[in-house]
């Protein structure tokens, strides 16, 4: 087999895999993960049920995988929360990147959520080492911005809880966002508009 046909084949591999965690974290969205079927899946990406498996081997392995992806998108977004950054700049970047997701990808929220509120039974496990990890990491970086005298004394743990809390209703709660700005989306001006204003309210709590 020739590099061209080796590299053909893996492109396709890396579409079909793309496509279809496209598809499973919008099902899983909807349905959670008991409603969620393969067969729901597989219509949706127009493939047959046989490729999914073929791809992933259960429905675990693929909603782990789909949980996993929006865990890393979030955990990248947070990369300006180190200790040599200023810090309202990065938090303040934090908070713009959660909420372009939020706009970009509300259903990775939507899955985490209903994970969440049904206490984890998928992957707690994930939970109790990679988040914890991720969580006590990026406390670690705002204590010790406290300790510099960079910003108020506060609660790095409660203020990392308000963001999340803060930025994922926007995608959580879209359908009522939605409502209340008279059944339309936020257009491009209203989202640059919920930037300014959340940063500024959070932030406060937080500049000297």
């Amino acid at each position: 087999m020739n590099k061209t046909v080796r590299g053909n084949q893996s492109r396709n591999r890396e579409e079909i895999t793309a496509r279809i965690l496209s598809c499973a974290e919008t099902i899983f969205a909807e349905y959670g993960f008991t409603g969620a079927s393969i067969s729901k899946i597989a219509a949706l990406a127009g493939l047959p049920k046989s490729n999914i498996i073929y791809y992933f081997e259960s429905k675990e392995a693929l909603y782990r995988r789909v949980v996993g992806e929006i865990f890393d998108i979030w955990r990248d977004a947070a990369d300006a929360i180190a200790i040599d950054n200023e810090p309202i700049k990065a938090l303040g970047d934090y908070i713009d990147t959660k909420l372009d997701l939020a706009r970009t990808r509300p259903n990775g929220s939507k899955v985490w959520a209903n994970e969440i509120i049904q206490r984890a039974p998928i992957v707690q496990d994930y939970l109790e080492v990679e988040l914890r990890s991720w969580t006590d990491n990026r406390i670690a970086v705002i204590d010790a911005w406290v300790t510099q005298g960079k910003i108020r004394p506060i609660s790095g743990r409660h203020l990392l809880y308000s963001i999340w809390a803060t930025t994922q209703h926007y995608a959580d709660f879209t359908h009522q966002i939605t409502t209340l700005n008279d059944g339309k989306e936020l257009n491009d001006a209203q989202w640059a508009e919920t930037k300014a204003a959340v940063k500024d309210i959070l932030l406060s709590g937080v500049s000297l």
